[in-house]
């Protein structure tokens, strides 16, 4: 039987397909499960392609830089579930041994315990559902059951985008979101050789500028880049 409330399936049930590009479809879900799972303040999706992990979907900044903390690192509960096929959880970040530097950065961020959840897309994609609390222990078995739902939702969507958009769509659609990606990772660097600093903290400069302005990360990282000097 079905765990999910029934304003969240009758969203999930009415997401149109067409015409519809993955990252339109993905940002439809990020938003139905931050609304409809209690205690997930923010939330992302994970693809990895490649062995390369990039942020498809996320509902703010916060869940992005999550999940960029372990980008950098090339491990962490988001990208480990995707690859194993095992959720990890973490109730409380203060107390977290498996990823220790991780769980100490991103509580500084104010993520205190989080949720990843695979996705079972039968591609040459890998996946998570990323959910992400500002409390501890907030993400409890009965949120975790329409989580797992939710999750399941995605996966369909994204295995269908896979098999019914045309190739040439499609790897626009990916290339498109691991461009992003590229532009944050260009904008670090650009703060690392300014201020003499980790790509950590970069990171941070970066987050806090764009909370500052008000302005979305990726959208402040695209315009330091288009900034830089032009490399002779």
């Amino acid at each position: 039987m079905s765990k999910l409330p029934a304003a969240v399936l009758a969203e999930l049930l009415n997401i149109r397909f067409a015409d519809a590009s993955l990252e339109q479809l993905l940002a439809q879900y990020v938003r139905i499960a931050q609304s409809g799972v209690d205690g997930a303040d923010e939330v992302s999706i994970t693809l990895i392609r490649n062995n390369r992990p990039f942020t498809a979907g996320h509902s703010g900044d916060l869940a992005l830089a999550a999940d960029e903390l372990q980008y950098e690192r090339g491990y962490g509960p988001c990208v480990d579930a995707g690859v194993s096929g095992v959720e990890l959880a973490i109730p409380d970040m203060r107390d977290e041994a498996r990823w220790p530097d991780y769980a100490a950065a991103v509580a500084q961020e104010g993520v205190l315990s989080a949720v990843s959840l695979p996705l079972p897309v039968q591609t040459e994609l890998l996946g998570a559902l990323n959910l992400y609390s500002r409390k501890p222990e907030a993400l409890g078995e009965e949120t975790l059951a329409v989580a797992r739902e939710v999750a399941s939702h995605i996966a369909v969507a994204i295995g269908n985008a896979v098999s019914y958009q045309d190739s040439a769509r499609l790897a626009e659609d990916m290339q498109a979101a691991m461009r992003s990606r590229a532009v944050i990772e260009q904008a670090k660097g650009a703060i690392m050789a300014q201020n003499r600093c980790s790509a950590e903290q970069a990171f941070e400069i970066l987050r806090v500028a764009s909370m500052g302005r008000n302005v979305k990360l990726r959208d402040l990282a695209k315009d330091i880049v288009e900034r830089l000097p032009d490399t002779p």
